[in-house]
């Protein structure tokens, strides 16, 4: 598994970017149809523990996911971050059966926020190549609250860790559903 990840405040640059890829022994359609039920992600995610579709069929463009998560009170323990349980929203935005599948978040008003996750599906041999990313272009209304009191270093840092945490969480997202797709 490789990963990577970026917390870039240059302009035109996105604020968050990170990605992880394995490669999983199963075809392309089967890898994307676990992958884009996103009721199934408590199976594999670090915070997600699963949730409903709200509107729309289930895994198509323009559908929405409420979602319900967990977070530690260890994860970046200085910064003012959600902990315990919530939910979210998050509007499905590509969902090409066998290749790509995206959904942006959405927030408390229901507006779409620039802050995309993803998961792309390639052949590759006899099974599949799995890149899960995360994109923020431009801060969310969950990041401008835990940001808006703090000075330029404490924002700096945060972004820092926020960024090392999301690395994390992508490339055990991947591990875990490596393991769910090959169980024999």
């Amino acid at each position: 598994m490789s990963k990577q990840a970026t917390a870039d405040r240059s302009v035109g640059a996105p604020l968050f970017q990170s990605r992880a890829e394995t490669r999983i022994a199963a075809a392309p359609d089967v890898v994307y149809d676990v992958v884009s039920d996103l009721t199934r992600s408590g199976e594999w995610s670090p915070e997600c523990r699963g949730g409903t579709w709200e509107t729309g069929e289930p895994g198509a463009v323009g559908s929405v996911f409420r979602g319900e998560n967990e977070r530690a009170e260890d994860v970046v323990a200085w910064a003012p971050v959600v902990r315990g349980t919530w939910t979210t929203y998050a509007e499905v935005v590509a969902a090409e059966p066998g290749r790509t599948f995206r959904w942006a978040m959405r927030d408390s008003k229901g507006n779409r926020q620039e802050s995309v996750w993803a998961f792309d599906v390639v052949r590759d041999g006899d099974g599949t190549l799995l890149t899960h990313h995360f994109r923020m272009d431009a801060a969310t209304e969950g990041i401008r609250g835990i940001t808006a009191g703090m000075d330029d270093t404490r924002r700096q840092a945060f972004f820092a860790e926020w960024g090392e945490k999301v690395a994390r969480d992508l490339a055990e997202t991947l591990r875990r559903i490596r393991t769910v797709l090959e169980k024999h």
